[in-house]
């Protein structure tokens, strides 16, 4: 019996598993398209980790300006101040489209990185990577054009580079939005779309917008 106790061995930690299950500190979470899920300003308590669907992050100024700041895909974390022990949020998020989400609970959260190496290195490789696109947004925002911001952020948002073909970005998304992303205004956004239209980098079907890879020349080209 003691033998047959001492073979059993502890299961494996598998972070994939413990993002899309429920569990203790852990609640799934269905937002529809256009529903809040935390407001700036709300008590900042819980990390969120985006399981499907797409979230807009947007920031509101004291004269009420608001900005669209990022839009989270699939494998997203999103809400992780409270980590750092930010007491209220910084940003609003909503949902683009029908969201499932997971809501860790900032205790939940903090005991199994400390305990579950595998899942720190994975949120540690996601935050390095944001960080990265966040100085790649800024290089971005100081020297290139709005033409090409435009480009880069359908790019990104089409996550070109992941599976090499035309993928729909968000449905509908506004002019309005894309202008907020690229500091420019929506008549440039207008103007820029049509000629990537024309020239076939881009099209409309389905309600939904494609990228296509050829729209690369136009970030590329000098």
């Amino acid at each position: 019996m003691a033998f047959v106790a001492s073979t059993k061995k502890k299961r494996a930690f598998d972070p994939q598993t413990f993002l899309a299950t429920i569990g203790e500190g852990r609640k799934a979470m269905l937002f529809p398209k256009k529903h809040t899920i935390f407001t700036q300003g709300d008590p900042s308590a819980a990390v969120f980790y985006l399981q499907t669907g797409k979230v807009r992050l947007t920031v509101v100024s004291k004269d009420g300006k608001e900005a669209t700041i990022g839009i989270l895909s699939d494998g997203s974390f999103f809400g992780e101040g409270s980590l750092a022990g930010q007491p209220l949020r910084m940003a609003t998020a909503t949902a683009m489209t029908d969201c499932a989400v997971l809501k860790i609970e900032k205790r939940a959260m903090v005991d199994t990185l400390h305990r579950e190496h595998t899942l720190s290195d994975l949120f540690v490789a996601y935050l390095l990577t944001r960080n990265i696109r966040y100085e790649e947004d800024l290089v971005d925002q100081l020297f290139n054009s709005s033409e090409k911001r435009l480009a880069r952020i359908l790019l990104l948002l089409a996550h070109f580079g992941k599976e090499g073909v035309p993928e729909t970005v968000v449905p509908k998304i506004s002019q309005e939005t894309l202008a907020e992303m690229i500091g420019t205004t929506r008549s440039r956004v207008s103007f820029f779309m049509n000629r990537f239209r024309k020239w076939g980098f881009v099209d409309y079907s389905g309600g939904g917008l494609q990228v296509h890879s050829s729209l690369l020349n136009i970030v590329l080209h000098d």
